[in-house]
């Protein structure tokens, strides 16, 4: 079944451009990484899906009924967690998931059943008395998941939900998008940590301007990377000019100097380390090491965006010839 369908979907905030012709299709079951620096158009996205702003243009598709004529319907299916925590600082734990599960016309026994099944789930239940002002920012996310759970979604939206918080909470967290993902509910997953949709999703897409750059699944694109060789050589000096030569070997896609590491992707079907050896020896580079390098989420997405994205969310250009 096709959890989420969109064509051509275009989203402009005056002369912004926040959404550019984006079109996807995410099936049951799959746990959908939206992967991209801060600014992408990860929050627009989602707010577009779930009809919080009005789009300029496109179409969308959930559970196969149109968004414009089913969202009060739709929304009974869906859960989110937003990026910013959502929560009553002021009331208890127990308090504020009593408010959220009254918006979905939760009450009594089921509701406390709920309660108790997602405080569990994010490991929170004794917490449960506490107010949330007391709560550390890992804490509240959990509730935040927590929340989220309660209707019991068969869609679970989650936008940058480990974005500054400590290592134990981010640890469970991504543990509690596997058990989910487990159990057969479909989760769309943002995020500017690359690691994060290595380590949990089964698609990804990378976005930027607005902009899908890359989309499929992580097998599928780990594939178009395992076509291409990755050499590190570390070195004891290197001068621009030796740069440009071996970029201009027959067969090397890319060249990337690092510290004191020189990164060559080479064409797979090439063999170049001797020529690129020589070239780096006939200039007077000292070579400390070689080794070849696996493909991973975090090398594809810099090979094909030209970046990476350090903890803050902002792009990182590393210098490159």
């Amino acid at each position: 079944m096709t959890v989420l369908e969109i064509k051509n979907l275009v989203k402009r905030y005056g002369n912004v451009l926040a959404l550019d012709n984006l079109s996807l299709t995410i099936k049951e079951g799959e746990v959908f990484g939206l992967l991209g620096p801060n600014g992408a158009g990860k929050t627009t996205f989602i707010n577009c899906i779930l009809g919080l702003t009005n789009i300029d243009r496109g179409e969308i598709y959930i559970f196969e009924k149109p968004l414009n004529k089913a969202l009060k319907e739709l929304k009974s299916q869906i859960g989110i967690v937003p990026q910013e925590i959502s929560l009553y600082s002021n009331l208890t734990v127990y308090e504020n998931l009593s408010f959220f599960g009254s918006l979905y016309n939760l009450s009594g026994k089921l509701l406390k059943e709920r309660i108790e099944f997602a405080l569990e789930f994010v490991q929170m239940q004794d917490s449960i008395k506490k107010q949330v002002k007391n709560l550390s920012g890992g804490m509240k996310r959990r509730i935040n998941i927590a929340a989220a759970l309660l209707n019991s979604p068969k869609l679970l939206i989650m936008d940058e939900p480990t974005v500054g918080i400590d290592i134990y909470s981010r640890k469970l967290i991504l543990e509690s998008v596997q058990k989910l993902a487990q159990s057969g509910i479909t989760i769309i997953y943002t995020t500017h940590y690359i690691e994060e949709v290595d380590r949990i999703c089964t698609s990804v897409a990378f976005i930027n301007k607005g902009t899908i750059i890359e989309y499929g699944s992580k097998e599928f694109l780990l594939k178009k990377l395992s076509d291409t060789n990755i050499i590190r050589i570390k070195l004891s000096k290197i001068l621009d000019e030796v740069l440009t030569k071996i970029k201009n070997l027959d067969g090397v896609e890319s060249v990337a100097f690092t510290g004191d590491e020189l990164t060559v992707s080479v064409e797979k079907s090439k063999n170049l380390i001797k020529e690129i050896v020589e070239t780096l020896s006939q200039d007077g580079c000292e070579i400390l090491s070689i080794s070849y390098e696996k493909p991973t989420m975090e090398k594809l997405y810099f090979a094909v965006m030209g970046y990476t994205i350090d903890e803050k969310g902002e792009i990182v250009h590393e210098s490159s010839s």
